[in-house]
């Protein structure tokens, strides 16, 4: 998922730039008071500008409404935003908003100021949320923070068109075309896994990774829920041993195999070696891959296709990894910070960090899926098309999911699916990994 790093930046935001477009009214939003500095930490984005469209924005409003703004991008490497969320939440100062990735806005909803008034008037300009942020965000009856574009993304399958073909004698632009809806009926697990086969029989494995770390968990996560492979429900039940958990694993038991060599040693950074390195026929990753191939392998560029999954018996699955923007409870500027966060919702905001990240960043409200950055960016053009899921055909999904929140951030966090996978590969019977994941699952819940 990683392009490149760079460290954390600091600027004070006093300038004085009209803003053209109109905000969404609110009644709750008033003037802020012109001698307070409002703080922002944004996550530090991977792909390089996509930062300064926020800066853009903030300064847009900072100018509206004659409030410096001072502004954190703050790097997700060595878990260093997580480290600020932490630190802030106990000493009750920092930021007056803060970025908060997956899991950790149910973690922290009780110290965020509430954000129903935002997130309800961005629904009715924009549509609904798919349910992966609700089960992130409206937590105990109330949202704890606002889906923001910059960072949320799908992890779904990028090919190289060109290998497909040779291999598995798979078209996946005419099932996936640019422009138009996909003709998705017979992408089915099944074709995928006799596809598998077909790459790695020609020396171009598909690259999904089996390892403990966010790329790997979101992919192998996402093959699960289509069998319907909840490890708990949401009741807090433990449910390991389900059928569906048993037709995933009997699939993955096939599938895991056929993939890259080393899998189960994958982080986040190997798949994307592995498509750029020509190895890959296919990984499932935002498109990070893809910028950095028409950076450094053009040609290879011109052959990657981002599209939907696979069907399974419970549906068609991606996995969805929103951000959003929360407000301290300690913060003595709520006002402020609520009517800046209108501003970083609205339509024109989304489609700005939209065209700034290149496509990689995704609205979270239906009706700001369809931009044509999607459509137009390339080589080759349309390649980004089916990224956002425009028609609608799949399942945004979270592994863990539907658990309670502090179970299933754990599933996540230890890997427990794909270290389910790997123990099935390394030839444990299937009660025996089932009876251990269940063991897991118990001990998370007495932490």
């Amino acid at each position: 998922m990683t392009n490149d790093t760079r460290i954390s930046r600091r600027r004070l935001l006093t300038t004085a730039t009209a803003v053209s477009a109109a905000t969404l009214a609110a009644p709750w939003v008033r003037r802020a008071n012109a001698s307070e500095t409002l703080s922002i930490g944004f996550w530090d984005h991977w792909v390089p500008g996509a930062n300064d469209a926020a800066v853009t924005l903030v300064e847009e409003w900072s100018a509206k409404e004659n409030v410096p703004v001072s502004i954190d991008f703050i790097t997700s490497q060595g878990n260093k935003l997580i480290l600020t969320q932490a630190a802030e939440a106990q000493a009750r100062a920092g930021h007056d908003v803060l970025s908060f990735g997956t899991w950790y806005l149910p973690q922290y909803r009780n110290d965020l100021e509430p954000m129903d008034d935002i997130v309800e008037a961005l629904r009715a300009e924009y549509g609904e949320v798919n349910d992966t942020v609700k089960y992130l965000g409206h937590v105990d009856g109330f949202w704890s923070g606002m889906p923001f574009t910059a960072g949320s993304q799908i992890k779904g399958p990028c090919s190289r068109v060109d290998l497909l073909k040779e291999h598995a004698g798979i078209d996946i632009q005419e099932i996936y075309p640019a422009g138009a809806a996909p003709n998705d009926a017979n992408w089915t697990m099944e074709v995928f896994l006799e596809a598998a086969k077909a790459c790695h029989a020609g020396g171009n494995p598909i690259g999904i990774g089996l390892g403990s770390t966010s790329d790997s968990v979101d992919s192998v996560g996402a093959i699960f829920a289509a069998f319907g492979g909840n490890l708990v429900n949401e009741a807090g039940d433990v449910t390991a041993d389900s059928d569906g958990v048993r037709a995933a694993l009997e699939y993955m038991k096939e599938l895991g195999p056929l993939l890259a060599p080393d899998a189960p040693a994958w982080d986040d950074a190997s798949n994307n070696k592995w498509l750029v390195s020509g190895n890959g026929s296919m990984i499932w990753n935002p498109p990070s891959a893809w910028a950095v191939a028409v950076r450094d392998a053009p040609d290879m560029a011109q052959n990657l296709w981002t599209h939907g999954a696979p069907s399974g018996p419970n549906g068609r699955y991606l996995p969805f990894l929103p951000y959003f923007l929360g407000v301290w409870k300690f913060s003595e500027k709520k006002d402020a910070a609520k009517s800046l966060l209108m501003h970083l919702g609205r339509e024109s905001s989304a489609k700005a960090l939209v065209e700034a990240s290149a496509g990689y960043d995704i609205p979270a409200f239906e009706k700001l899926t369809k931009f044509d950055t999607w459509a137009e960016v390339g080589p080759p053009k349309g390649t980004l098309y089916h990224y956002p899921d425009p028609h609608g055909t799949q399942t945004l999904s979270i592994s863990g999911a539907p658990a309670p929140h502090n179970i299933a951030q754990q599933i996540y966090t230890q890997g427990v699916m794909t270290k389910m996978v790997v123990r099935q590969m390394e030839g444990e019977s299937l009660d025996r990994t089932l009876s251990w994941a269940a063991n897991e699952i118990e001990g998370f819940m007495r932490m």
